[in-house]
């Protein structure tokens, strides 16, 4: 299994570099930004100075949208990071949340996403492509390489993942909702006559190693709040029929408004109505050794890649845990 930090790009940018330097010393090898640049700073600026500063770090964004830039900008940014350093780039995508409600916009659609996805890739692998009508290439990429990771929860999201995406972006570590999403990827794959194993699985969740668990559910419980921006979203499309598991859904029915200023941060006001129980089954908490037994179960499952969200307020303690007793018992 391979290990990422997701940090949020907070001014001053140098301590994003100096965090995900970190976590390269540490043992990991993808290092993953929030990508919402009304709330936080512009990623793809500060990439350029993370990778200037490590040596093998994989960095990319957890997750951009189909909508905040064209999609040659986006494709255009991965492949000029790649032309300096050496393919070290990954384009994890979805329909947007926080970047496009912020400014008053829905997320993209499904078909709108599948066709991004496609054009990114193309042009940032130096391909012809069709874009907006026109035939466009990027003519300076050179054995550019860019896998698509696509973050899902619902049916026809997991479908589409299965159908095109080089991996999967499943933000929950509840490892019955693994076995669901990641069956139905699979299934996907195979009706489309692609090789399921060639899709890599990610689960991204916060991780926090302590032994104060009422403390730690209450820096984790932001998560479970922002999981369920996009669950709310599922039960308006598919209602609670039992298409989308309850193990998802049925913790958001206290659910009464979100604000977005205090997005992926601790102690968010708007994720009171977030269980004990949901804090515990979507995050990693407690001693390393419960991590250990967490992430060897989604290791069991299929997981290949797990990204630490580090959003909490002992961040530096966790980093080294890992680095020191998690990811080598893993």
């Amino acid at each position: 299994m391979d290990f990422g930090v997701v940090l949020q790009t907070d001014p001053p940018a140098r301590d994003v570099v100096a965090g995900l330097a970190a976590a390269e010393d540490n043992g990991f090898r993808y290092g993953w930004t929030f990508d919402s640049c009304v709330l936080w700073q512009e990623p793809f600026v500060i990439y350029s100075q993370v990778l200037a500063a490590t040596k093998h770090l994989i960095v990319g964004p957890m997750v951009t949208n189909p909508s905040t830039r064209d999609w040659s900008v986006t494709a255009s940014l991965f492949a000029t990071l790649n032309d300096m350093f050496g393919n070290r780039t990954v384009c994890g995508i979805g329909r947007g949340d926080s970047a496009r409600r912020v400014i008053g916009q829905p997320p993209a659609s499904l078909a709108t996403l599948s066709s991004a996805m496609r054009v990114i890739k193309e042009l940032a692998e130096g391909r012809d492509v069709e874009h907006h009508g026109t035939p466009v290439r990027i003519p300076w990429v050179r054995d550019g390489r860019l896998e698509i990771w696509m973050a899902a929860y619902g049916p026809k999201a997991l479908r589409l993942v299965g159908e095109q995406a080089d991996g999967f972006i499943l933000q929950t570590a509840d490892p019955d909702i693994a076995r669901w999403t990641i069956g139905t990827v699979r299934d996907a794959a195979s009706a489309a006559g692609r090789d399921p194993d060639s899709i890599t699985l990610c689960v991204a969740a916060p991780a926090y190693v302590g032994t104060n668990l009422v403390h730690q559910r209450d820096q984790l419980r932001w998560f479970g709040g922002m999981v369920g921006n996009h669950v709310a979203d599922l039960v308006a499309r598919y209602g609670d029929s039992g298409v989308v598991p309850k193990a998802l859904t049925d913790y958001i029915t206290g659910r009464e408004g979100y604000d977005y200023a205090h997005h992926g941060r601790a102690g968010n006001p708007s994720t009171d109505f977030v269980p004990d129980a949901i804090v515990d089954r979507f995050c990693l908490l407690g001693p390393e050794s419960a991590h250990v037994d967490r992430l060897q179960e989604l290791k069991e499952i299929g997981v290949h890649n797990f990204a630490l969200y580090l959003m909490h307020d002992d961040k530096e303690k966790t980093l080294t845990a890992y680095g020191k007793n998690v990811i080598t018992h893993v």
